[in-house]
């Protein structure tokens, strides 16, 4: 049955809402304060915790019965951006709370601590420990619970309005927060310490600093004695005040220390140990108070027998009134200092300690307490810069220390496989030198931390961080993050010192270049943990705008212990030095967000994008349309474990809504489409009906699959299109050459003026190494496994795009022609270099010196390419990545698992894993010079002037123009107006007729720029550097110096 009373609905008087707008703070929904926050706690389950949840106690202080009918518990972070609103606003249940009567109300927790007594409601706000902000929020003007959105007064970073003021009928800040009642907060808490209101919850003069004391947590439910409040308390009955002495010895001496009590208004009379004493320990005779106000006293004592170590005892005092009070004496027996070996000698100056298996005591200070140990460092050290003054000490439950405390340690020196497998090489040679064996620990006082050392990664990064393995660091920055794939379900992210790591073979092709930019990369990068070996951490760590923290996001240091141990919790995975912070980092968005795709410019746009996996079949055998018992084709085998995307309808609900967002925004004309399931046109005609339904009409057409199939993997390429912008000529095609297992599919497109273009769409064999033998195996150059297929596969794409290129029966002639897709292949690798060689020109790579579309292990490349054909590449205005995908933390994504704080939003945000590229193209007709000798006047848009033979003067005229040269023939014109940074000269078919491609024509001396009186000439050597031909001129460009010119920007090379 239940202990309330079923109440009417409340409403909230206007006089109230009067005083808020005046006051612009927190006032009581009545005349009189009735509801108050009467206890607050916010360390359940956190390590040494005293109970297993958060709670807030509420209380009615008045004379009268309250209704609870639409009232709210809310709360927001010290002096974080987040609203009240958005942190799980837990509404109260609808009662009536009597006068005196307590309402417990539990919030999250953890693993630690004892269960609260039964509570009247539970929530699923997860407080802060030390610091925070409560307020008990009155219904809205509707009669029901909402939350506020608003963080406090005019010092929180949204204040609340005077009607959100209003609506707060108590607020309680603790610690350093921004907003509290009067001139200060409540004290800060801890894992054992609540925030009590004086009398019992009966105290409110609107000043929290005066109000609440800290004390053990004491929570009281509905079911508690009632504490009814008077207009004028009585007399106090004072408490018992007991003082409790601790006494510390060394093994083999005995002692004793005096333990007294006194009450103001009472006799102390009695005392007894809680539980029970360990043996060499005893309490003697209590020496009772002779009065009112008098003094008991009793001694405890230690025998010369007792072990070392360290002895809480607690005892229990009363008086004549029955009153109880405790206080704990602490015995603390310290082994021979001749015993002890410093923290140095420990760790000696190698991998492995030199004592590894012998039992050692040591003393420090406690620098980091982690779920399962602690680390503790030397404070003075031994001045040896090869030996680390810090160690973990594993205690395999929580510890019961805290920062800050000086303790003595024994036990076993162990050098620890973090991996556990025996199955990890690169675990195993470098273990983790930690004090466990159930160590015991003593503690004997406390200690000032010590300084941080200085740490520069570039220099002493990489394995040199053994050197420091469990001190105290401060790692120099700016510190930058370059991978959060692992944040929701491990707490972890890989940040780097100085910029984002870039995969070496995404800028130095494979050789000593990639080899030592990898080096570097491995020196200057770290792993930042979250203290915790929990998985699926609540809250998310580390996030910050727009419940995200991006790759390229910085932060100016980080300060913390060096740990040694697993990237993720897998055995066989990466392993390294990672930093568990005691400076909780706050990144700053230097990479934001770009809510719409990059300008790319043209009268059309292509694109592709990797969709992770579209599957309308999912692994649980179910289908989107409801049918149940299917499954996934791979090869011939048909079955639910061969689908890889959503597990179920809800999943695959919240995936297509955030591919639909990005597709939209990326408005292309035609689209490549990558890793949808290989089942027919089903799944990409969902996409598309999903697709046009959001856009109201149908804009989108799928093409379809070509009569020479799409492979037999379980996923496929797909191309879909807006048939009002242009339309297929001919049917699809696909390359049935045995390397692809999944093959590209091709279609030639004509717009309304009649300009034909190519689109081939790819998925090249990926990097993973099942299945990999012989010249597939990785060869240790930074490729992956499967290059030599993926090479195979570039060969093969080339002569599909002869075929391609060549009139067919239901085609003419085209060969402007784009290739797209994931390729799986870094910029600078062999499958990349090999299209360029043929004559492909790289568009993103004219574009950007580092472009980058997936990250990897830390790194960041571009896997996703656009290659046009020379043909092709006068058309090509400019081509990009929109940064929606690899940049964000893989806990944003569609799936449903693993997140008890899931951040999901229908957005393009991480709705995969790869970034979509855009090209914009320019397909108006080209103007082509005919006459030798002759002048060409292009228009006031962007025009494309093609050279013709002889040496022509060409005017530009306004817009963004490209000169293109085909071949020696064309060669000696004068541009009169180019404009660097704007216009562009584009030579991909003269490279092509040449044979060139894939060659830095500049570096090779095949191309220069030479300064003369006339302006710059781009001259043409036949044999470069390499041969004794003389330079022809190529184009000659009046104004304009060799300084002005950057050749990615300009002359595309």
């Amino acid at each position: 049955m239940s202990r309330f009373a079923r109440p009417a609905r409340p409403r909230l008087a206007p006089l109230a809402l009067a005083l808020a707008a005046l006051l612009g703070g927190p006032v009581a929904a009545q005349s009189l304060p009735a509801l108050v926050i009467s206890q607050v706690y916010g360390g359940g389950g956190n390590s040494g915790a005293t109970l297993n949840k958060d709670y807030v106690e509420i209380f009615n202080r008045g004379s009268s019965a309250v209704s609870l009918e639409g009232w709210s518990l809310q709360y927001a972070s010290s002096t974080g951006t987040g609203n009240f609103a958005s942190n799980s606003p837990l509404a109260l249940p609808g009662a009536m709370l009597q006068p005196g009567q307590y309402l417990l109300l539990s919030l999250a927790g953890g693993a630690n601590g004892a269960a609260l007594p039964t509570p009247d409601k539970e929530g699923t706000i997860a407080a802060a420990a030390a610091n925070g902000k409560f307020v008990l929020v009155a219904p809205d003007a509707s009669g029901t619970a909402s939350g506020l959105a608003c963080n406090g007064g005019s010092a929180a970073s949204s204040p609340c309005n005077a009607a959100q003021l209003a609506r707060i009928a108590d607020a309680v800040g603790y610690g350093n927060a921004n907003y509290f009642e009067g001139g200060a907060a409540a004290p800060a808490l801890s894992a054992t310490r609540a925030a009590f209101r004086a009398m019992g919850g009966c105290t409110d003069s609107n000043h929290n600093g005066n109000d609440f004391t800290a004390a053990l947590p004491a929570p009281r439910n509905s079911a508690s004695p009632l504490n009814p409040c008077s207009v004028t308390p009585p007399p106090l009955n004072q408490p018992i005040a007991p003082v409790c002495m601790a006494l510390s010895l060394v093994q083999g001496q005995a002692g004793s220390a005096a333990q007294t009590a006194s009450d103001p208004d009472s006799v102390v009379n009695a005392v007894r140990v809680v539980g029970s004493l360990p043996s060499g320990l005893s309490l003697g005779t209590l020496t009772p108070a002779t009065g009112e106000g008098g003094t008991a006293s009793v001694t405890l004592s230690a025998s010369a027998s007792l072990a070392a170590g360290s002895y809480p005892v607690e005892l229990s005092w009363s008086n004549d009134e029955s009153q109880t009070a405790n206080c704990t004496a602490t015995v603390t027996v310290e082994a021979p200092a001749a015993a002890l070996t410093p923290i140095p000698s420990i760790q000696g100056t190698g991998a492995r300690s030199p004592l590894a298996g012998q039992t050692v005591s040591t003393e420090g200070v406690v620098t980091k307490v982690l779920n399962n140990g602690f680390f503790l460092q030397d404070p003075v050290g031994d001045g040896n810069p090869l030996s680390s003054d810090g160690v973990f000490v594993f205690t395999s439950s929580a510890p019961t220390v805290v920062a800050g405390d000086r303790v003595r340690v024994s036990g076993s020196v162990i050098e620890f496989d973090v991996s556990g497998s025996g199955a990890n090489p690169a675990a195993e040679a470098r273990p983790l030198t930690e004090i466990g064996g159930s160590p015991t620990v003593v503690k004997l006082g406390t200690a000032a931390l010590p300084a941080p050392v200085a740490i520069d990664l570039a220099t002493q990064g990489g394995d040199l961080l053994e050197r420091v393995e469990g001190m105290l660091v401060t790692v120099g920055g700016p510190i930058t993050v370059s991978q959060n794939f692992f944040l929701g379900r491990f707490g972890q992210m890989t940040v780097a010192a100085g910029d984002r790591v870039e995969t070496p073979t995404n800028r130095h092709r494979p050789g000593p270049e990639a080899q030592a930019l990898a080096e570097s990369n491995a020196r200057r990068t770290l792993l930042l943990d979250d203290s915790s070996s929990l998985q699926n951490p609540n809250p998310i760590p580390y996030l910050g705008e727009d419940a995200t923290v991006r790759a390229g996001d910085t932060t100016p240091q980080l300060t913390g212990v060096i740990d040694f141990g697993l990237y993720t919790a897998s055995t066989t995975g990466l392993s390294g030095y990672r930093l568990q912070p005691t400076v909780m980092p706050v990144f700053s968005r230097a990479n934001p967000r770009s809510s719409q795709p990059p300008v790319v410019g043209g009268s059309h746009r292509v694109a592709s994008f990797n969709l992770l996996n579209y599957f309308t079949t999912f692994t649980n055998g179910r289908t989107a349309d409801g049918a149940s018992g299917q499954g996934c084709s791979l090869g011939s085998s048909v079955s639910a474990g061969n689908c890889r995307g959503a597990s179920n309808l809800d999943e695959f609900n919240r995936q297509q809504a955030k591919l639909v967002a990005a597709i939209k925004a990326l408005d292309a004309d035609v689209l490549g489409l990558i890793e949808l399931q290989n089942n027919g046109m089903t799944a990409v005609n969902r996409l598309v009906d999903a697709l046009n339904t959001e856009l109201g009409g149908p804009v989108y057409a799928a093409v379809a699959d070509p009569a020479s199939g799409t492979g037999t993997d379980a996923i496929k390429t797909a191309l879909i299109y807006k048939p009002a912008r242009l339309g297929p000529v001919g049917a699809s095609l696909s390359d049935p050459a045995a390397v692809h297992n999944r093959p590209p599919v091709a279609q030639t497109f004509q717009t309304a003026a009649g300009s034909r273009f190519t689109v081939v769409v790819n998925h090249f064999k990926s990097k993973g190494c099942d299945g990999a033998s012989g010249a597939d195996l990785d060869q240790g150059d930074g490729q992956g496994c499967f290059n030599a297929t993926r090479v195979a596969q570039a060969r093969a794409l080339l002569g599909f795009i002869n075929r391609l290129q060549a009139a067919r029966s239901d085609v003419p002639a085209t060969p402007e022609l784009m290739v797209l897709g994931d390729l799986n292949a870094y910029a600078q690798e062999d499958p990349i270099a090999t299209l360029r060689a043929a004559g492909l020109v790289d568009e993103i790579g004219r574009d950007k010196a580092f472009g980058y579309s997936f990250v990897f292990d830390g790194a960041a490349g571009r896997l996703d390419h656009a290659l046009s054909t020379p043909a092709l590449a006068a058309r090509v205005v400019k081509a990009d990545e929109w940064a929606i995908n690899a940049d964000e933390p893989s806990v944003l994504d569609y799936n449903t698992e693993f997140k008890p704080d899931d951040r999901y939003s229908p957005t393009p945000f991480r709705a995969s894993d790869h970034d979509p590229v855009l090209v914009g193209l320019n397909l108006a007709p080209a103007l082509v010079a005919t006459a030798a000798r002759g002048s060409v006047n292009g228009t006031t848009g962007d025009d494309v002037i093609v050279a013709g033979p002889g040496a022509n003067s060409v005017q530009g005229g306004p817009g963004a123009d490209v000169f293109v040269i085909r071949n020696l023939r064309e060669a000696g014109d004068t541009v009169l107006d180019f404009t660097p940074g704007v216009d562009r000269i584009e030579l991909a078919e003269l490279v092509a007729s040449l044979g060139l491609g894939g060659h830095d024509l500049l570096a090779s001396g095949h191309v220069l720029l030479q300064d003369n009186a006339r302006g710059l000439g781009l001259l043409f050597d036949a044999d470069g550097r390499a041969g004794p031909a003389r330079a022809s001129l190529l184009m000659l460009l009046p104004g304009v110096n060799s300084s002005q010119i950057q050749p990615r920007r300009d002359l595309g090379l």
